[in-house]
């Protein structure tokens, strides 16, 4: 089906997307403002209509102290076991935590606070019930075991991977996907370098191999192109098997470039110009065990032996020309 991006226009950055049968449900940051972390409803990833917010309450979301730009970090959502899960972190006052609701409408729970310094917070539900909580750290993307109830550590803090380049690793997900375990991250900062990069391991805690195409995802050095700064994404798995990304892009506008978002109810207090674009959320064409950025070369990873390979280019109908495919 054709489709024109993005699909959640405005002030909508850092997606992350889960899916519970038909239904996907997807969540994004919210930084200093109140209620927090709007909940997304989809069933076909591309019409999108918001449920409400998961942070609704002081108790949950403490702002007092959160300056511009501040508050609330990349959440993440996952589904396991007839619970939803949305992680995240107030950089501003108490650090990582975890909230929980039976249906994604809510009510959802008062914090379960975690430890650890950092943000961009991620959780992965293993096969034997193990759950990782994993995010980012001055050192590198660090993880750990957690009772994802309660918040309480499991196992000592362990840094995992430093990255592809080096430079602004953050926004991690961990994926197993036939035996293996995939890490994806944002590197290169939110801005115009930004970028996704992959790894994968043979347990969740690695040794992580990169992948020798890395970035899979960026739009780095297309300074022609009307999007920029695509990066932060998260994966989402369909009925037919095939995989997807949502991920952020910004629309600058003037020189210098600005991509603030103008909202009645909440101005931006940000330097530069106020626009209608913001950092909106975005959807490539086709995502499976496959990776293609449409910018850069092609990548395949094989189903057998999930072996990184050079894949030949491919048109599509995508609105954007350079959005990330993967195709079984």
């Amino acid at each position: 089906m054709p489709y024109n991006n993005p699909i959640i226009p405005g002030f909508h950055p850092d997606p992350s997307i889960c899916r519970v049968g038909e239904d996907y449900y997807l969540v994004t940051s919210t930084f200093e403002y109140f209620p927090g972390v709007p909940i997304f409803h989809s069933r076909d990833l591309i019409n999108w209509r918001q449920l409400g917010y998961s942070l609704t309450r002081e108790s949950q979301l403490p702002l007092r102290k959160a300056w511009s730009s501040g508050g609330i970090f990349a959440p993440t959502i996952r589904y396991h076991n007839g619970v939803f899960y949305m992680i995240t972190t107030n950089v501003s006052e108490g650090g990582h935590f975890i909230v929980t609701a039976s249906a994604p409408e809510g009510p959802w729970s008062e914090p379960s606070w975690l430890e650890g310094d950092g943000f961009d917070p991620s959780l992965f539900f293993d096969d034997d019930g193990t759950v990782y909580f994993t995010h980012h750290h001055a050192q590198g993307i660090t993880q750990y075991t957690i009772d994802p109830l309660s918040g309480e550590r499991l196992s000592d803090s362990r840094v995992i991977w430093t990255g592809y380049n080096g430079f602004g690793a953050e926004a991690p997900h961990l994926y197993k996907i036939n035996g293996s375990y995939y890490l994806m991250l944002a590197e290169g900062g939110t801005e115009y370098g930004h970028m996704e990069t992959m790894a994968r391991g043979a347990t969740p805690w690695g040794p992580f191999e990169s992948c020798p195409h890395n970035p899979i995802l960026s739009h780095r050095s297309q300074g022609h192109s009307p999007i920029q700064s695509t990066g932060h994404g998260d994966l989402v798995q369909d009925q037919r098997g095939q995989w997807w990304m949502v991920f952020l892009g910004v629309r600058p506008v003037g020189y210098p470039h600005a991509h603030t978002s103008q909202r009645p109810a909440r101005p931006m207090a940000r330097r530069g110009r106020f626009t209608p674009t913001g950092r909106d959320t975005r959807l490539p064409c086709g995502y499976a065990q496959r990776c293609r950025p449409r910018h850069r070369r092609r990548v395949a990873l094989s189903r057998s032996t999930t072996e990184y390979r050079p894949r030949r280019r491919r048109q599509t109908r995508s609105h954007f020309p350079f959005f990330q495919c993967i195709r079984q």
